[in-house]
């Protein structure tokens, strides 16, 4: 029911609602009920070194530490970022862990950990790395448990997880058990190993208490409560909070296969968990790991890392460098991609032009540090022509003003004899640097 006279929401002045959108920041989250179980204190967790590698990014150690060096600069002193977790199998893997680690106790704020199967052997091979803290795959559904060893089935992988538990805690590591393909187990599976980890781990020192990363292995998880485990990604850590376990000690490592990343991120934190483990630009195996990016900037949305947040223009470094290594982002890929704050239809630029916010969901530029840009097609019109010469020249045409409509004319031109291809400012630019000189051609 509209309680408001009509004519006083017609004739109001124009409202922002910039208590959600804020001018300077991440649109924000208004909750009219802020869900109970969200952390107190919540984070990221990097897997570039692990997941990005297996999905087809072959590090060298420097290209390894440029990636590391480049998160500390993003993370700086928000602890957005507070861990990354190294492969430990090849000697250039080695390496780059050693000298994170040496930059790690220099200051920089992303501590550098390890992946490992959860066997004692694995556990005897980073004894003498100086980690403090290893995850483990411990693979929990029985597709895993029934497929992958010998012999086969829960009580044989779960006797093998724990005796690596016992020994990664008796070497003064804290264990992280990734389990994996939690998703696709019966979660009274899930609560039975738990409960069997947390009862090896009773007598030790708290500080080694095991952690726990659930694991979306094959992306098929939901962000629902309506629905039932092993599906529901909020289920199953409402489940592990009812055991006890911390939300700081409940990590989310999802894949995308099914196009559910970010809505599980934002569904296991909302249920609890504390961390979330992914990638910058979201590289990793198949359809990509959780892009840490877009985690973040819904986390400082919720209100996290507020004082001091992460410096998202500096993933324009990594943008670049993956350019460099031939894995560069897609151009559509969102905030990063070459193409994500492009428009070209003419609607658009007329829009940019007016009031630019009409076409931008936050300050691009300023808190991406990326331009919002317009391709000239045969549908931008002369609105996408004085978009440009603004942006690059500095001069603010009208549509009427002769220069704007023969710069328009020329573009014209061009798809009128056939092109299909967009045009971009470098072509324009001699054109319309001499239309707008002082002495402009006849």
């Amino acid at each position: 029911m509209i309680t408001t006279k009509p004519d006083a929401i017609a004739d109001h002045g124009p409202d922002y609602c910039e208590g959600t959108f804020p001018r300077g920041d991440f649109p924000s989250y208004d909750w009219v009920n802020r869900p109970a179980a969200l952390p107190a204190d919540v984070w990221t967790t990097e897997t570039t070194h692990r997941d990005g590698q297996q999905g087809g990014l072959p590090l060298t150690t420097a290209q390894s530490l440029r990636i590391y060096e480049t998160m500390c600069a993003f993370t700086g002193k928000s602890g957005a970022i507070r861990q990354a977790e190294f492969f430990v199998y090849r000697s250039a893997d080695r390496a780059a862990l050693t000298a994170a680690l040496e930059q790690w106790r220099a200051g920089s704020p992303v501590e550098p950990t390890t992946w490992i199967r959860a066997t004692a052997k694995d556990v005897e091979l980073i004894r003498t790395l100086g980690v403090r803290e290893t995850g483990m795959l411990a693979s929990i559904s029985d597709y895993h448990t029934f497929h992958k060893f010998t012999p086969a089935g829960r009580r044989a992988a779960a006797d093998n997880y724990l005796n690596a538990v016992r020994t990664a805690i008796d070497a003064g590591i804290r264990p992280r058990l990734h389990l994996e393909d939690a998703t696709r187990a019966p979660l009274d599976v899930i609560r039975w190993f738990v409960s069997l980890v947390q009862e090896v781990a009773r007598p030790y020192d708290d500080a080694l208490r095991p952690k726990f990363r659930v694991c979306d292995t094959m992306g098929v998880g939901l962000p629902y409560e309506d629905v039932a485990a092993p599906r529901s990604v909020p289920r199953i850590f409402t489940a592990l909070r009812e055991m006890g376990v911390l939300s700081d000690d409940l990590e989310f490592h999802p894949h995308n296969d099914t196009w559910m990343i970010v809505p599980n991120c934002l569904a296991a934190i909302r249920a609890g968990c504390g961390a979330i483990n992914g990638t910058l630009l979201g590289k990793g195996e198949r359809t990509g790991n959780a892009p840490l990016e877009a985690v973040l900037l819904h986390l400082v949305g919720m209100g996290y890392f507020r004082e001091t947040p992460p410096d998202f223009t500096a993933l324009n470094a990594l943008v670049d460098f993956y350019a460099e290594m031939g894995h560069g982002v897609p151009p559509k890929y969102p905030l990063y991609g070459r193409d994500a704050h492009r428009t070209r239809a003419g609607i658009h630029a007329d829009g940019l032009n007016k009031f630019w916010w009409m076409y931008a969901p936050f300050d691009v530029p300023k808190l991406l540090g990326r331009p919002l840009e317009v391709s000239l097609t045969k549908d931008s019109g002369l609105a996408g022509v004085i978009f440009l010469v603004k942006q690059h020249l500095g001069l603010e045409l009208t549509k009427d003003d002769p220069r704007a409509r023969k710069l328009h004319d020329w573009v014209n031109a061009q798809f009128d004899a056939g092109r299909q291809t967009s045009i971009e400012w470098e072509e324009l630019a001699l054109l319309a640097r001499e239309l707008t000189s002082p002495h402009p051609p006849t």
